[in-house]
Formats: structure tokens, C-alpha cells, sequence
């Protein structure tokens, strides 16, 4: 059974050269990242704000986030050689915010230096920026900075759609491509995604645990798609005939406020459509996963959307 750890319950046996600590171990992205540390034999702890259920990755080490409590975060990283930080918030809800996330990041960020932590391991997203008028871009923008201006040595990996059995996109997609014969494409629908399968990602995160300079890189995978020809793929790969048809961005929008309503989620945030019809998610350069979307679906084609994946019930435990 795995618990919470309040205090100094850390075990004598876990040396510096190889613990690790990440948030978010029972999470989607890092529940692959944690399995992949231990196949390796490293000592895994991780900072999270959510108890693990039925599927948690056994063999963890289980801390709160402790924001509010730097020492008590502090002593949660005491003795770890890396730390690999998931931690953000898709959107805002409830009490927290983008800037409360930005700030729990900086304390976040503090407490491996002083507990003595070497390298920060930090996902991203593609494309941030310092001057984005989108919370969700800027946001990721400060948390890099405080990243490099921390002292650690760090690698930061962007990712752009991170692809898998659990993943709420792809799925999503393909699960209103079973349910309905026509399927709105926001704008003109030629902007780019670049998706990396989450086997792909957790790779590079752990990979990055064993470099010594600090590097800053895109997660991207081999296939580049128009949002178009994304929705097309999909609808072949799982054998439905969808007829695309193109509308504003604001009415696409508005449709998808009505079906988060309706399934107590939230399908597509507004930044995300902004981010998306910017052509954000398909920078350029090389791939650096290698698992093809492609021949991923016609593998998975039975189980992609059999589902509806719901971002909200994941996080806020709505009985879903």
C-alpha cells in the first residue's frame, strides 16, 4: 500500500547518485516516465497532489506537493540527485490559477536547490513565450526562466501532443468520430501537429537524468499533420466515415464550451485552440521520438476513442 509521507521517512539506502524525485508519478505522462526509472533500478519518489488510485506505480515513494510548506517540500527532496517536474495546470479552476501555478513552480524550483538537488528534468510545452498573450504559453515561458536562472543544471523538453492509450486528444477525437457523422474543423484547418507517442516522451525525460549541460529541446515524433488530415487519419484508422466541414474558431469554440457541459469536462480550452490555429504544436527541426501515429493507430484502432477521457474526472475525482 502506498501512503503519503509527511516527514523524514526516506530510506537510508537511497543514495544521491541515484534517486530521483518526480512530480506527478501516477500521472498520465508520468506514470511512463516513473516505470521506465525503476526498470532502470533508480530510487523514485514523488511530489504529488493527488493520492494514488487502483493503476499507481508501485515501488514510489509518495510526498504532497507542500507548497505552502517549503521546509517540508525541501526535506521531500533531500538527498534526490535530479528532479523531474511535470507539474502545471492545463487550465484554471477552482482556486488555482496560472499564476498560482507559475508561483508553486518558482517554490518548487527553490526547494530542489536547497535541498541540494543537481539537475532539473522540466517539461514545457512547444513554442512558449515571454510575450504570448495566451496565460497557458506565458506561463510555461516563466517557469523556463526560473528554470535557468536557478544555478541547476537543467533540460527542458517541449512537448507538443503527447499521443497514448490514455491521452485526451487523439482519444477524444476518435471518440466523437464514432459518435457523429460530421466533425467541425476550427479556421482552415492546415495547421500543424507534430505528436510524440508517451512511451517516446518518458524516454527523453529519462534520458536527460544523465547529462551534465543544460539543454533545451522539442518532443516531437517522425509524422507532421495538418489538423485536417489529423481528424482524416484518425476516421480511417478506426474505420468511420466522417464528413470534416470548416468553421470559426469562436463557433468551434462555442460547440465544444456546449459538449464540456454536457460531459462535466472541459473538451478544448481557448488557449488551446489559439495554440493549436497558431501553428505552435509543429516546430521544426528533428524528430526525437520514434513511434509513428500512424501505425500506431491501426495497432490500437479497436481501443482509440472506444472511450470518452475525461481531463476533469482524472484530476477532480467527479465518479466518472
Amino acid at each position: 500500500m502506498i501512503l503519503f509521507i509527511q516527514n523524514d521517512l526516506i530510506k537510508e539506502a537511497e543514495g544521491m547518485s541515484n534517486t530521483v524525485v518526480i512530480t506527478g508519478a501516477f500521472s498520465y505522462t508520468g506514470k511512463y516516465t516513473t516505470r521506465l526509472l525503476l526498470e532502470r533500478g533508480l530510487n523514485v519518489r514523488t511530489l504529488t497532489g493527488h493520492p494514488p488510485g487502483t493503476d499507481a506505480v508501485r515501488g514510489v515513494t509518495v510526498f504532497p506537493y507542500n507548497f505552502d510548506r517549503p521546509t517540508e517540500l525541501e526535506r521531500s527532496l533531500d538527498g534526490a540527485s535530479t528532479l523531474i517536474n511535470t507539474y502545471w495546470v492545463r487550465f484554471p479552476r477552482r482556486q488555482t490559477t496560472f499564476e498560482t501555478a507559475i508561483q508553486n513552480s518558482r517554490t518548487l524550483i527553490r526547494a530542489a536547490r536547497d535541498s541540494g538537488v543537481k539537475r532539473i528534468v522540466h517539461v514545457s510545452i512547444a513554442n512558449p513565450s515571454l510575450a504570448s498573450p495566451l496565460g497557458y504559453y506565458k506561463g510555461k515561458a516563466l517557469v523556463e526562466q526560473a528554470v535557468r536562472e536557478s544555478g541547476l543544471s537543467y533540460c527542458i523538453v517541449r512537448p507538443t501532443v503527447i499521443f497514448g492509450i490514455e491521452d485526451i486528444l487523439i482519444n477524444n477525437i476518435a471518440w466523437f468520430i464514432r459518435k457523429l457523422p460530421i466533425f467541425g474543423i476550427p479556421g482552415d484547418g492546415k495547421y500543424g501537429v507534430r505528436p510524440i507517442h508517451v512511451e517516446d516522451m518518458a524516454r527523453l525525460l529519462g534520458d536527460a537524468i544523465d547529462g551534465e549541460d543544460s539543454a533545451v529541446m522539442n518532443a516531437v515524433g517522425p509524422e507532421t499533420y495538418s489538423f485536417e488530415e489529423l481528424v482524416r487519419l484518425i476516421a480511417r484508422s478506426i474505420n468511420r466515415s466522417v464528413r470534416p466541414f470548416h468553421v470559426p474558431a469562436p463557433m468551434a469554440y462555442a460547440s465544444t464550451k456546449l459538449m464540456g457541459w454536457l460531459l462535466r469536462d472541459v473538451v478544448l480550452t481557448w488557449e488551446e485552440y489559439k495554440g493549436l490555429m497558431d501553428n505552435l504544436l509543429a516546430p521544426e527541426g528533428p524528430a526525437t521520438g520514434k513511434t509513428r501515429l500512424s501505425e500506431w493507430l491501426t495497432e490500437n484502432a479497436e481501443k482509440v476513442g472506444s472511450c470518452y477521457a475525461s481531463e476533469v474526472a482524472r484530476h477532480y475525482d467527479l465518479g466518472r
